[in-house]
C-alpha cells in the first residue's frame, strides 16, 4: 500500500467523512470550497482510487456513487504495518516510535494493547 497523493487524500478524506455512497458531484462541491477543481479531475482520481482498491463503486443511472472500502484507521494501521516490514529489526524501529510519540498517545496505545490481549 502506498501512501496517497494530495488529491487523492482530498477525496478519501471526503468518503471517510461521509461514512455513505457519495457521487463525484457531491465530492467536487465538497472540496470545491477549497480550491477549484474540475468534476472530470475528481473523476479520474476516484476511478483511479477505485483501480486501486482503494474505494468501492455502485451504479446509480448513468454515473457512480463512491464509498471507501476501508476505513481511515484500517488505511492508517496498513501504512504502519507497511513501514514495520520494510526494517529488518521491527523491535528497533517500535522502540525508536514509542520514544519518539505524545504522552496521550502513549496512553491510547497502552490502552489498545491492553484490548488487544483481553481478546486473545
Amino acid at each position: 500500500m502506498r501512501r496517497l497523493g494530495q488529491l487523492e487524500a482530498a477525496v478519501m478524506a471526503h468518503l471517510w467523512d461521509a461514512d455513505t455512497w457519495v457521487s463525484v458531484r457531491e465530492v467536487v462541491e465538497d472540496l470545491r470550497s477549497g480550491r477549484t477543481i474540475a468534476y472530470t479531475t475528481v473523476l479520474t482520481v476516484l476511478d483511479n482510487l477505485h483501480a486501486k482498491g482503494f474505494v468501492d463503486r455502485i451504479k446509480d443511472g448513468r454515473a457512480f456513487r463512491y464509498s471507501a472500502r476501508a476505513s481511515r484507521e484500517a488505511h492508517a494501521a496498513a501504512l504502519m504495518e507497511e513501514a514495520l516490514a520494510d526494517t529488518p529489526d521491527r523491535a528497533a524501529a517500535l522502540l525508536h516510535f514509542v520514544e519518539h510519540i505524545p504522552a496521550e498517545d502513549l496512553d491510547r496505545l497502552r490502552a489498545a494493547l491492553d484490548a488487544a490481549e483481553r481478546r486473545t
